[in-house]
């Protein structure tokens, strides 16, 4: 099947001001495959850890502000071990243990920058604005950071994508927003940004697909 594209064309020039990053799935590997094998490896259904994980009553309370994180993640646990019927090691924390930055991802933020001001905007507990400064090291590379469990709304509410756009102190149309998730991508679409659906396990390079809709980085 035909790798999706943006609609815009090369010769479309966008008054693109605002370059807006998803973190998990863009910024960071969410290595969805580590996730797979360490599922088959204990007999578990292909897309149980991130299920348990990220489909859950506990995940929703804890991306609005509203869950405990530790409780979240016990029971994430738990649901393995029922699926299972037995006593698993912690697989959750093997499979964070292998994901790791997308470096051509960042090195092109640091190349936008200027003329483009830049943004996170995720799905997140509250700890993101640490680890972006401190397990990362990347905190500095944006003009700000939109964390749902600290503005207690998520993604694909519409009033999250106004709010990041509103932080950058652009218009939506002046902003693209590149998320891993097609459900995100059409809400910020629909809230009046311009969307990139980026997958690295699709082998898609994020500098082409922004270069699609006018947005260029230096070269060095």
């Amino acid at each position: 099947m035909p790798r999706e594209r943006p609609v815009a064309s090369r010769s479309v020039k966008l008054d693109i001001e605002g370059i807006v990053f998803d973190f998990g799935g863009v910024l960071w590997d969410m290595r969805w495959d580590i996730a797979s094998e360490l599922a088959g490896a204990h007999g578990l259904p292909d897309r149980a850890l991130p299920e348990t994980l990220y489909v859950s009553d506990g995940w929703i309370e804890v991306q609005v502000g509203a869950g405990d994180r530790d409780r979240w993640r016990a029971d994430a646990h738990a649901a393995l071990e029922a699926l299972a019927g037995r006593t698993l090691p912690p697989l959750h924390e093997t499979w964070r243990a292998g994901q790791h930055p997308i470096v051509e991802n960042i090195d092109l933020v640091r190349r936008l920058r200027p003329p483009y001001r830049t943004a996170v905007l995720s799905n997140a507990d509250s700890t993101l604005p640490d680890r972006l400064r401190y397990g990362v090291g990347i905190y500095d590379l944006f003009d700000d950071v939109v964390c749902s469990a600290l503005v207690r709304m998520a993604k694909p509410d519409p009033a999250i994508y106004a709010l990041s756009a509103e932080r950058l102190g652009l218009a939506p149309q002046r902003c693209v927003f590149i998320d891993d998730s097609e459900r995100n991508i059409e809400a910020a679409r629909a809230a009046g940004m311009h969307a990139v659906h980026f997958r690295i396990d699709r082998g898609d390079r994020l500098e082409s697909m922004l270069a699609d809709l006018g947005v260029r980085a230096r070269t060095g």
